[in-house]
């Protein structure tokens, strides 16, 4: 059955008509083109496909695009504001936070969310936070110092 699903997406209203029941997940990246959100698992637990969703961090293969009926989504496109790259993203590249790159939209939205609930994070609740969000490359060290880093960056700027 065909919905109209109306939405904000990275700060633009958006209106489609969808199958309501079909995952956020392939609306964004084949209606949309959003391909940086990543297809992992298909089942929520590796976290490549995590979005913010009214700033949490969710996992858009498990959400149905009917329930963000009214809602605001940001993917890893929407992040930089006018050419400038997101604190979490200047310092994912300046700390090697990355190897292959998969998981890093996922990784990225949910260290933003984090960082939105809990401004100045120890390491222990970085590590917390984010063991739902998978690096099969081994990059967990320097993500979590890149998260610390913009951490303190972001600091003040709320």
């Amino acid at each position: 059955m065909t919905d109209t699903i109306s939405f904000k997406l990275n700060d633009k209203p958006v209106r489609l008509k969808v199958d309501g029941d079909r995952p956020l997940l392939w609306v964004l990246r084949t209606d949309l083109g959003l391909t940086g959100t990543k297809y992992g698992c298909g089942e929520g637990h590796c976290g490549s496909c995590t979005v913010l969703l009214n700033q949490r961090a969710t996992r858009s293969c498990l959400l149905k695009i009917k329930d963000i009926k009214d809602k605001e989504v940001v993917t890893i496109e929407g992040l930089a504001k006018d050419g400038k790259l997101h604190p979490m993203q200047k310092a994912f590249m300046e700390h090697d936070g990355l190897q292959c790159g998969y998981c890093t939209p996922g990784m990225i939205l949910a260290a933003v969310s984090l960082l939105k609930f809990n401004p100045q994070p120890t390491e222990q609740q970085i590590n917390q936070g984010m063991e739902q969000n998978f690096c099969r490359c081994g990059a967990q060290t320097r993500i979590v110092q890149a998260i610390q880093a913009a951490a303190a960056e972001m600091k003040g700027s709320r």
